[in-house]
């Protein structure tokens, strides 16, 4: 699974690598890796072994799940798939609450006294995933992981998530992705070394 999500990401320029023209992260990160998942949406066959994918990962680690959860805003489409094959309730949460309204930052099923499993689309630093597992806790809810399409690999991920106890599953991860960019002649001999150098910098 592992290779052929790496596969379908990189066919679609759902990921992009550029060593020598680094892309800036919003964080100020400098990246030869960008990765957009929504582009993902726009093709039925690669969304679909995505959420199946998600699925198995949520049946191997939290099959006892009762609610399935999206980040806002890219891993709520992934949820919603998710969601409708298990049967499943549904909510979203926000990075923050709403500055209007009743203020939520949570939408949908309530999270008090329920199971629920995350979806996110990307897990880069952890930050949004943490923010939204953090969210849910205060709810009331017992967080049983984070399920994502991509990581990066980055210890910061790592050590965050060990420091809140809560697992993350993804369905591909950069050491494959640049594993398979090498065979498949996304890259050049010259680039292998500063790719897989690059996460050590972090």
């Amino acid at each position: 699974m592992t290779q052929n999500i790496a596969q379908s990401l990189l066919e679609i320029k759902a990921v992009t690598l550029s060593p020598d023209d680094p892309y800036t992260w919003s964080s100020g990160i400098k990246s030869p890796i960008y990765c957009d998942n929504r582009v993902t949406l726009a093709y039925p066959e690669i969304r679909e072994n995505i959420y199946q994918g998600l699925i198995e990962l949520i049946k191997e680690h939290a099959q006892d799940a009762e609610i399935i959860s999206g980040t806002a805003t890219a891993g709520i489409p992934h949820a919603a798939f998710v969601a409708d094959q298990l049967k499943l309730p549904m909510s979203y949460v926000r990075s923050k609450s709403k500055g209007h309204g009743k203020g939520n930052q949570i939408e949908g099923a309530l999270s008090k006294g329920k199971k629920v499993v995350v979806i996110e689309d990307l897990i880069s630093t952890g930050g949004s995933s943490i923010n939204a597992v953090e969210a849910l806790i205060e709810d009331g809810a017992e967080v049983l992981g984070v399920f994502a399409i991509f990581t990066y690999g980055i210890n910061k991920a790592e050590e965050a998530f060990k420091a809140i106890d809560v697992p993350f599953y993804t369905l591909s991860n950069y050491d494959e992705l640049i594993s398979v960019a090498e065979k498949e002649g996304y890259i050049e001999n010259k680039d292998i070394k500063t790719l897989k150098a690059w996460k050590d910098t972090l």
